[in-house]
């Protein structure tokens, strides 16, 4: 049996700030048997002020995944796994990036790859989804718009991947603002991404976000589980909080997939198109 906690909460560009608070948060989680903790998208030094012009002279901090920031989390986490997320810096580029880590290092990485609206103006985007391992089993990890898309799951579930940690700074609508969150049309787009992804793959999907605000950005919350039947285990709505589950990772995800199993039951030859770079 695996405790997995999905964490909605607010970070700004205060690294410093951030580091405690994370490494406070993960305390508290030790202490209720957390064994996998998915912290939002940029946890350490906040996410761009707008999704159409973003202000690229009050960018987020850029950080080394081997740096003082992320060994503080990893060593606060010991036993635990924890996915977090930052900007960081390679080759002169700048990546909204997660890791995956423990006390015994960083396990896995993740580069955003897919960027809505203007977001290409603030980072470069990532070309890959890969799964590794873990001391809960094999997961993989998205970041934000990432999980509109069938086939970022999909190539993780392929490569084993049993739990996929979806990190996110998912905002109210840009375009089309409801005048309450709940009644968003992103906040309904996120849930339901979140179950699709989750039920089309049957594995385990651990959702967490940002909440409060960043710039012209209002962030939805809406931490959650979900199990490979599409079913919300466990959820936050849009203040912060801790979503936990105990679940029996590998039970449920062979459960979901004794009579039928999609990833066995595809018919790859019926969709030559996937291969296409370009729309025709």
């Amino acid at each position: 049996m695996v405790r997995i906690g999905a964490l909605a909460a607010h970070f700004g560009r205060d690294v410093d700030r951030a580091v405690l608070k994370i490494t406070t948060i993960i305390e508290g989680a030790k202490r209720d048997g957390i064994d996998l903790l998915v912290l939002p998208d940029a946890s350490l030094g906040g996410y761009i002020d707008s999704l159409r012009n973003p202000d690229v002279s009050e960018l987020p901090p850029t950080l080394d995944v081997d740096g003082p920031e992320i060994t503080a989390i990893r060593l606060a986490a010991g036993a635990m796994t924890v996915c977090i997320g930052y900007t960081e810096l390679s080759n002169g580029l700048r990546y909204n990036a997660a890791a995956c880590v423990t006390g015994d290092g960083v396990l896995g990485s993740h580069r955003k790859v897919h960027q809505p609206l203007g977001e290409s103006l603030a980072y470069a985007a990532g070309d890959r989804f890969d799964a590794f391992d873990t001391p809960v089993g094999r997961m993989g990890m998205l970041i934000d718009y990432d999980k509109t898309f069938p086939e970022s799951a999909r190539t993780l579930a392929l490569d084993g991947a049993r739990v996929i940690a979806a990190l996110s700074a998912w905002p109210a609508s840009v375009t089309d603002r409801a005048s309450s969150l709940p009644n968003d049309r992103q906040s309904r787009l996120f849930d339901l991404y979140d179950a699709a992804r989750a039920a089309e793959n049957q594995v385990v999907l651990v959702s967490s976000n940002q909440t409060g605000t960043m710039g012209s950005l209002r962030f939805l919350g809406q931490a959650k589980i979900v199990g490979p039947g599409g079913d919300v285990l466990a959820k936050t709505w849009s203040k912060g909080g801790l979503a936990v589950c105990d679940i029996d990772i590998d039970a449920e995800v062979d459960r979901a997939r004794r009579v039928l199993y999609h990833l066995q039951e595809r018919r790859v030859d019926s969709y030559p198109n996937l291969l296409e770079k370009e729309l025709q």
